[in-house]
């Protein structure tokens, strides 16, 4: 939520109504704050939407909400917390299978995390925008398996910044993990929907008995 007094850097128009052709992602890992806005600023990133439903960390606290917020506005950074709308965590057990692994096709399916999704676009106006998450490899992380995937078949291109500063476009990783369909009848549609959820249980064990009763 945007500041008192303050317009919503995802709400205000960018010098010039420039429109970014892309988006792009970063996890924060265990990186110093030094090297974090070092990669921002290799990529020219203006705005920096935090997607973390849970925007804390026990061992890299500089990547608190609070504390992170105030570094990147000093730092000339938009700073924007989406982690209700788009957070790969949902509160809802409803949002959860028997084993704690978040189903994503219902989170896509919510009203919630649609007007994330298009708030996020809108903002492409603002400059250029990278979604935050903590993991550093986004192979299993849900600012890839949901938030760029939907981004990607909205037709807008997705790149990953990884801690090395080069950029890992989503295409080649979706091309890269492909592989030919060896049955005689493929899987159907709905099917394929309902195996779309996170790879791990991102559920503690005293939460698993909740999911299993939605």
């Amino acid at each position: 939520m945007a500041d008192a007094g303050r317009n919503d850097p995802m709400e205000t128009e960018f010098s010039g109504g420039m429109k970014a052709c892309e988006i792009f992602t970063i996890g924060h890992s265990n990186h110093t704050m030094e090297k974090f806005l070092s990669l921002l600023r290799q990529h020219s990133i203006q705005v920096v939407v935090d997607s973390r439903s849970h925007p804390y960390s026990k061992y890299v606290p500089h990547f608190d909400r609070e504390l992170l917020s105030s570094c990147l506005e000093s730092h000339g950074i938009r700073y924007v917390y989406m982690g209700d709308e788009l957070g790969g965590r949902p509160p809802q057990a409803e949002y959860y299978d028997a084993e704690g692994r978040v189903l994503y096709y219902r989170v896509a399916e919510s009203e919630m995390f649609k007007a994330g999704i298009l708030r996020l676009l809108d903002g492409r106006r603002n400059g250029r925008v990278a979604v935050l998450c903590a993991e550093e490899d986004p192979v299993h992380c849900h600012r890839r398996l949901l938030i760029s995937r939907v981004l990607m078949e909205s037709g807008i291109a997705v790149q990953h910044i990884r801690s090395s500063g080069m950029l890992q476009p989503e295409s080649e990783l979706s091309s890269a993990e492909a592989t030919p369909q060896l049955e005689m009848f493929e899987a159907s549609e709905q099917d394929r929907m309902y195996e779309w959820k996170s790879t791990q249980s991102v559920l503690r064990r005293d939460q698993h008995e909740i999911s299993s009763r939605r």
